[in-house]
């Protein structure tokens, strides 16, 4: 018997729309229909919905490609100062799909401003930022309430609490400090924390010391690391998605240099984002970080090695420069989803970073512009006197 096959409408397109300005234009990039109705997708169509309103407007149709960009000045479209919110539903020849889902509100900015998302105004901890003491670690489980796990590592473990005459939400890292040095470094991590105060490095709220445990209490990011919007399935990363990024790492990075204190383990794990949608990040784990003195070289042999610079690999000493280029490594990574120096294991990976063999040409730089280029070339160089 002759298989009938079965064809329908597309399912709408995948994931979250994102949305991104520029000067005088909004462009809305999404993802593909996981499934096509049995039939070629022939377009899309992208719907708006005003904030405060009930109606989405149809604002285009039939697109063939997975962006569209519309105009934000001299149009009838939109109105500069007023946000929304954009949907897209596929198309093919036996109909139009069910909406997908809706981004989040943008507000659409006037001549001369930056279009940010809904949640993208500076946030602030809910406590004030102080010099942290260390204190009896019996004291912790009277303060807090311990919930779920948040995530796991060479550290110890990183859970959730709630400070019980509040009801606010902080995070825990337990580390296990039997060893003297064990302990040594999470006092100089500590010190560290207490020298930072800036909007793009994570908070430090108290610390609880046990004769085999130190607890140190920070301000709650719930949005997860950054690394996981690289790799996930619904989220599109633009260039411009990766410069709002960039430029807040570059923030936290540049203001950390001016108090001679270097990082030593940036990297797509150690950046939070405020939410799961949110622009907004903060850099964590000062763990492996150092003070630098003048007469003093320094020189290590830790870090991850994907991101670690040439000098690490040959003990040399390290400096500021030695961050920058994991700076560059994580601004290839957003821009290509692709690890610039990875090898088959550790031996090829640290020869790749030794001889700065990385590639500018691979087609998933084709859609990059020259200034991301030039901005990763400019950092990946092997002698750390040269990064500009």
């Amino acid at each position: 018997m002759k298989q009938i096959k079965q064809t329908s409408p597309p399912d709408p397109p995948a994931g979250i729309p994102n949305v991104c300005c520029s000067t005088g234009t909004a462009t809305i990039n999404w993802r593909s229909s996981p499934y096509d109705g049995g039939c070629t997708v022939t377009g899309y169509t992208v719907e708006m919905n005003r904030a405060g309103g009930n109606t989405w407007m149809t604002i285009a149709e039939s697109c063939l490609s997975l962006s569209l960009a519309i105009p934000t000045v001299e149009t009838e479209t939109v109105t500069p100062g007023e946000r929304y919110r954009f949907r897209v539903r596929a198309e093919n020849i036996h109909g139009v799909s069910e909406p997908g889902q809706e981004s989040e509100f943008v507000q659409i900015p006037k001549e001369g401003e930056t279009c940010l998302q809904n949640d993208e105004e500076e946030f602030e901890p809910p406590f004030e930022a102080r010099i942290v003491e260390m204190e009896n670690g019996q004291l912790f489980n009277d303060r807090y309430q311990v919930l779920e796990e948040l995530g796991k590592g060479r550290y110890g473990t990183v859970r959730r609490v709630v400070e019980k005459s509040s009801g606010t939400s902080f995070a825990a890292k337990f580390v296990r400090t039997i060893k003297t040095k064990d302990r040594e470094q999470v006092r100089e991590e500590i010190r560290i924390m207490n020298m930072l105060r800036h909007p793009k490095l994570l908070l430090l709220a108290a610390a609880f010391e046990s004769p085999r445990e130190i607890v140190m209490v920070t301000e709650y990011i719930s949005g997860g690391e950054l690394f996981e919007r690289v790799v996930a399935d619904d989220f599109t990363l633009t260039e411009r998605d990766s410069i709002l990024f960039m430029r807040q790492i570059c923030e936290g990075v540049e203001y950390m240099h001016q108090n001679k204190v270097v990082h030593l383990d940036l990297k797509p794990e150690n950046i939070m984002c405020r939410t799961r949608t949110s622009h907004q990040i903060k850099l964590i784990d000062f763990g492996l970080a150092q003070t630098l003195k003048p007469d003093t070289p320094i020189r290590v042999l830790f870090g991850t090695p994907e991101f670690i610079p040439p000098e690490i690999i040959s003990y040399e000493p390290i400096g500021t420069e030695s961050d920058m280029w994991s700076v560059g490594v994580i601004c290839y990574v957003l821009l290509t989803g692709l690890s610039p120096f990875m090898g088959d294991n550790d031996a090829e990976t640290f020869a790749n970073i030794t001889r700065a063999d990385y590639d500018l040409e691979d087609e998933a730089f084709d859609a990059i512009s020259n200034d991301a280029k030039d901005f990763i070339s400019g950092l990946l160089v092997k002698r750390k006197e040269y990064v500009f």
